[in-house]
């Protein structure tokens, strides 16, 4: 058994109202991408109303270049990772000497060392401990970062399992890419840090959310739905029309598989911990699963409070269960990512 201790996430002091990611949006892109006055539309439709965000706003106007911000994502992503996991000690009643193993897990900026090396050093960390980094999973990471942390724990029954996620998406908006795309994903990505203990079976469960079973899936020729363009001006978002479709066709199929193997029904999950991608693919969940009442409101006020923060996302949404309740029972973590592929964590709330 292993079982999640505690977990933490970060309220960003640049946190604006999506009214004015709109205007600067419409301001950076008009004079360059006649489609902005007809797509503008998208930034009303998406349910967000407040966006996380690293920066001032002002910041994300100015000319810089790849290598300007990927530094100010290493610099960022490790004082916010700190602050997170100072918090995340403290609520799990631990000594930072305690921890035996970290995961770092992010897509959208680029460190070697990783920043869980630079997160031992700053933090004076055991230099023993076990690191994996984990890059490139995209929205799916935070989900199987979670797998991995508890396959970690379950594998030593004394370990102390760090888990930390960060994503700052707004840092790979390349601002002279004047693509559907590019505007799109300004519409909808935010920035997120989150920090999770996960401990082994010879501790004192005190919270009672134990992890069951996970489950990942890669779907065969779907490279193209979601991921970067590596170009000498950055990261150039990626992502098809098609993903709500895609989830319509695939993911009841996929849940009701996994929880099967468990000898579970979907009308067994009680908590539904999703990553919500964004209004088109909440109600793509819920016209697949067609689940009575609104089983994704925690998912969806996290979306309208955050914006998507790619994989740090379902840990917002797992720290507003923690912290508003579970119902009793079992919870379905699960993410979409690049690849395109799904990660499931199935939980059990005593």
């Amino acid at each position: 058994m292993s079982f999640i201790a505690a977990i933490s996430k970060i309220d960003l002091p640049y946190k604006i109202k999506q009214t004015e990611a709109r205007k600067q949006a419409l301001e950076m892109f008009s004079t360059s991408f006649p489609e902005a006055n007809r797509l503008i539309f998208a930034f009303d439709n998406t349910e967000i109303i407040d966006r996380n965000l690293s920066q001032p706003l002002d910041y994300y106007t100015k000319a810089n270049t790849f290598e300007e911000r990927n530094n100010e994502y290493i610099r960022s992503s490790l004082d916010w990772s700190v602050k997170a996991i100072e918090d995340c000690i403290i609520k799990a009643n631990i000594a930072k000497e305690d921890i035996t193993d970290i995961l770092f897990v992010s897509t959208t900026g680029l460190a070697t060392p990783s920043l869980d090396a630079l997160i031992i050093n700053k933090m004076r960390l055991n230099p023993h401990i076990n690191r994996m980094p984990v890059w490139g999973l995209g929205c799916g990471g935070g989900v199987s970062g979670m797998a991995k942390a508890n396959m970690v724990a379950r594998a030593n029954p004394d370990a102390i399992v760090l888990l930390v996620a960060v994503e700052l998406c707004s840092l790979t908006l390349i601002k002279s890419d004047y693509s559907k795309s590019n505007f799109i994903g300004s519409s909808l990505f935010s920035d997120g840090i989150a920090a999770c203990i996960v401990k082994g079976d010879n501790h004192q469960n005190n919270t009672n959310v134990n992890y069951v079973a996970a489950s990942s899936k890669l779907y065969y020729d779907s490279l193209e739905v979601m991921g970067w363009d590596f170009q000498d001006t950055g990261f150039k978002v990626l992502f098809s029309k098609d993903i709500p479709a895609f989830i319509t066709e695939h993911i009841r199929v996929d849940i009701i598989e996994f929880l099967g193997r468990q000898n579970l029904q979907l009308g067994d999950i009680k908590n539904f911990i999703f990553h919500p991608g964004g209004k088109k693919v909440l109600d793509a969940y819920q016209d697949a699963l067609a689940v009575e009442g609104d089983f994704l409101n925690q998912t969806r006020k996290v979306m309208n409070d955050y914006g998507n923060m790619s994989s740090a996302t379902v840990l917002y949404v797992l720290e507003k269960f923690m912290k508003d309740g579970f119902e009793p029972g079992y919870g379905l973590m699960l993410a979409m990512g690049p690849g395109f592929s799904s990660e499931m964590v199935l939980l059990r709330v005593n």
